[in-house]
């Protein structure tokens, strides 16, 4: 590795974190040898979603196991592999890399740092030090599925995705299935923007969908997810029938009066656990599961809309939700794990 790129991107890093930026004040990259725990995430901490609940995450690892932390956003490849260097050499032994995309870069890194451990949020390739946490995301969209097919009344659905990446196709692959095993006569739509946070397309693909006729839209994306629910809401203004479901993290507070439910991952629950593990020496290098099964992934219907639903639907989802743990129905998803026999958390 070279030693000048080494000491350039350490730099950027220190220099950021005199800034501010997104990094907690407790931050000492320089002299605190306490063992350390970093986060790259790929958009802002601000999104009540995907971000906002690794940071979520991060903080409860400080808070409960007294590890320094800090958190960066990185915008482009290249400052993966750079922030990735800056940690390691900062002495962070735990570096989660929040994002599929985060996957190649973690790999390059690891190979020159094997003391330091990598967990890469859907990750594909795990390796000696390179940690795959797979969040089964798709169970819990299957049942939001379930409960979108019995809220629409045009028989059209719409999804809204940013960057067509596996485990955000792999959502959407099973909420379909979930809209159909309800519905199964419905139309799916499916959108990919090509961007997690960019507004304007987001709010303008639901739109779009809303105009081919859907009623009821998820989306699977992170800042953009505002000008989503915007969009829905407008068109309720204008009169139309239109709900929306939340993704990736409890949004039902972000907009109560047009969401259904929300699809959500247990971030702080998973993070923790496997900082745990990698404190004691039993992370491993295999995938890690979270979903249904571990209590960490779950379909949440908004309280504020009690009754949306119906009784005889939450009673279909409740008995889908059993045989998904129960093994005997397997939810339609993604296989992009270049590994055999994967574990799962406890």
């Amino acid at each position: 590795m070279n030693q000048h790129f080494r000491g350039t991107a350490t730099l950027a890093l220190l220099t950021a974190l005199a800034c501010g930026g997104d990094a907690p004040s407790s931050d000492d990259t320089s002299a605190d040898t306490t063992p350390g725990v970093a986060l790259l995430t790929p958009g802002p901490v601000s999104d009540a979603g995907w971000n906002a609940g690794a940071y979520e995450g991060l903080q409860r690892i400080g808070d409960s196991l007294g590890l320094r932390i800090s958190h960066q956003q990185t915008l482009t490849p290249a400052e993966f592999d750079e922030a990735f260097i800056s940690y390691a050499d900062a002495g962070y032994g735990l570096i989660f890399g929040h994002g599929f995309e985060y996957q190649d870069a973690a790999s390059r890194v690891a190979a020159e740092y094997p003391e330091v451990t990598f967990v890469i949020s859907g990750g594909s390739r795990p390796s000696a030090n390179v940690v795959a946490l797979i969040f089964q995301l798709n169970e819990a969209s299957y049942l939001a599925g379930m409960a979108a097919g019995a809220v629409t009344r045009s028989g059209v659905v719409g999804m809204v995705g940013g960057v067509e990446i596996p485990t955000a196709k792999g959502t959407f692959v099973a909420f379909e299935a979930g809209v159909k095993a309800v519905r199964g006569d419905a139309t799916v739509l499916e959108t990919f923007i090509g961007s997690w946070d960019d507004v304007s397309a987001a709010k303008e693909a639901a739109a779009a969908q809303l105009r081919e006729g859907a009623d009821v839209l998820i989306h699977n994306v992170d800042a953009a997810s505002f000008a989503f629910f915007q969009s829905v809401r407008e068109a309720r203004e204008r009169g139309r029938v239109a709900w929306a479901f939340g993704m990736n993290r409890d949004q039902n507070d972000v907009a109560p009066d047009v969401i259904v439910g929300s699809a959500v991952i247990d971030y702080t629950g998973m993070f923790l656990q496997t900082a745990e593990a990698w404190r004691d020496g039993t992370l491993g290098d295999r995938p890690v599961y979270s979903g249904l099964a571990t209590g960490t992934v779950e379909f949440v219907p908004n309280p504020a809309q009690e009754g949306l639903i119906p009784a005889d639907a939450l009673e279909l989802i409740d008995r889908a939700r059993q045989e998904i743990i129960s093994g005997t129905l397997e939810v339609p998803s993604i296989d992009f794990i270049e590994e055999e026999d994967p574990v799962s958390s406890q």
